[in-house]
């Protein structure tokens, strides 16, 4: 039972991706973990791959329709990619399991992670939901191109952190540093997301075994979901998406530090 509700929610994480360009991590760790049973550091090797595919899937319909920033994309993505490798690799492993400890009250890396992560979910959700007057094209901000660097450079840092494509932090970046609109800024963070999420991948797939059947019965079902998410996302306003953005954000980080700190 559990497995078929796995395969139905797995159409949900395409389906959020389509529409609203980030929220496949946050997803599909959950339900490769709670649904199908498979530990959580071969889930985040699955979730790259899925989300990975998926996003480069959802990106190429986006792309045709004028909604990826491939320069933004480019310039954003490198630096991402090079911080989530290095953090990863040397960073992360550094960081005890036990943060600190006094007598019943214990903090842990995974808290730290994840509160980090929610944390900055939280922040970004409010100017979204507080501000969701789209950017007029005439009134476009001057492209920063060493601050799309250092931001591309922070979020790889702290994606790389928590282990997530970083879709709840590259759209308020792209679209308050920018100036990009929402939807082009959800059709970037896609091509983005695809890269990191790949990247990423690659490293796991020297180390470890996949069940290449599974991962790709998964996959196919997240891409039927973002083609659903993107047909509908052409027909549902931008300030209204980019609203609906902002209060997922919001539910899902405070979920996050709801479950962590108060519910552990």
């Amino acid at each position: 039972m559990l497995e078929v509700l796995g395969y139905f929610s797995s159409i949900l994480v395409g389906l959020v991706l389509g529409l609203l360009g980030g929220g496949g991590s946050i997803l599909s760790i959950p339900i490769l973990v709670y649904l199908f049973g498979i530990e959580p550091v071969m889930a985040s090797a699955y979730s790259l791959f899925i989300v990975g595919v998926t996003s480069f899937v959802g990106a190429i319909p986006k792309y045709k329709e004028n909604l990826v920033n491939i320069r933004t994309g480019i310039l954003f993505g490198i630096p991402s990619i090079l911080a989530i490798f290095a953090t990863r690799h040397w960073f992360v492993p550094a960081i005890p399991q036990v943060i600190f400890e006094s007598g019943q009250f214990v903090f842990t890396k995974r808290e730290l992670l994840l509160g980090i992560f929610a944390l900055l979910m939280v922040l970004a959700s409010f100017r979204l939901i507080r501000h969701p007057k789209e950017t007029n094209n005439s009134d476009q901000r001057k492209f920063r191109v060493f601050l799309v660097i250092v931001e591309g450079s922070l979020i790889g840092f702290l994606t790389g952190l928590v282990g997530a494509g970083g879709g709840f932090l590259i759209i308020p970046a792209l679209i308050f540093l920018t100036g990009l609109p929402f939807k082009t800024a959800v059709g970037t963070s896609l091509f983005i997301i695809a890269i990191n999420s790949l990247t990423g991948f690659l490293g796991d797939l020297l180390n470890q075994s996949m069940d290449w059947p599974f991962l790709l019965s998964i996959t196919s079902l997240a891409v039927g979901g973002i083609l659903v998410g993107h047909f509908f996302s052409r027909r549902i306003a931008a300030f209204y998406l980019r609203k609906a953005f902002g209060w997922f954000t919001l539910l899902v980080g405070a979920w996050i530090l709801l479950k962590e700190f108060l519910l552990s």
